[in-house]
């Protein structure tokens, strides 16, 4: 054999291991691996928020950056993600994290179907488990309405505008159970079909820059009845 040929029988090698290790990695445990090493321990008083979710989360940092500027959040949301795969990395890029409180807002992407069938049951459950896992780190929970949509442009007759006010119901009940704190977006968000108000999003189901500005708005009317600020 040739070197010429044997440097290429390496290089396709690496090439498919490299693949694979990237495929394996189903929770994407790599996204924040480095950000979350460079964060310091909390300091007193500081009232560290993580939000974790899925491209809802994420594009709040890209539509409305300045929600996080000069504040002690921390936005851990990736595109696409489902409740598993949270869960799966709610350790690494929450609980490590040492914060005072995290904002779960989850949901749409398992009713989606995105990794795979999920019942409403099975999404709950998901989201219990992240609950306990907090509650046993000293945690404080804020789980959140799922945003309403109509339909999913990429994975369509799903019924999201019929299961995810039913989904919400669930999380408020549990939320209530369990005397965490409960954040309603989707009633202010929802128009008569249940779906996402057109002046909020432009697919449908992403909010857009006056989608982000009302969760923001929300948000901080809950954080005041917190804190008293």
């Amino acid at each position: 054999m040739n070197t010429a040929k044997l440097y290429s029988i390496i290089l396709l090698t690496l090439l498919v291991m490299n693949d694979n290790s990237f495929s394996q990695d189903w929770a994407n445990l790599n996204k924040f691996k480095n950000e979350n090493e460079k964060i310091a321990k909390q300091v007193e008083n500081e009232n560290r928020i993580v939000f974790i979710g899925n491209s809802i989360t994420e594009g709040w940092s890209e539509f409305y950056p300045e929600f996080f500027e000069d504040k002690p959040y921390i936005e851990r949301g990736i595109s696409g993600q489902t409740t598993p795969q949270m869960l799966l990395r709610f350790r690494q890029d929450v609980i490590k994290l040492n914060p005072r409180f995290v904002v779960i807002l989850a949901g749409t992407n398992d009713i989606a179907g995105n990794t795979g069938p999920m019942s409403l049951d099975m999404i709950l459950d998901n989201i219990k488990s992240m609950c306990e896992l907090a509650e046993a780190n000293g945690i404080k929970i804020i789980l959140c309405s799922v945003l309403p949509a109509y339909d999913y442009h990429w994975s369509p007759a799903k019924e999201p505008n019929i299961k995810i006010p039913i989904l919400n119901k669930m999380i408020k009940e549990y939320a209530d159970e369990n005397t965490y704190y409960y954040l309603d977006y989707f009633t202010e968000m929802a128009d008569e079909r249940n779906g996402l108000k057109s002046e909020l999003t432009s697919d449908g189901v992403h909010p857009n820059k006056n989608g982000y500005e009302m969760m923001a708005r929300i948000f901080n009317e809950l954080i005041v009845s917190i804190f008293g600020q």
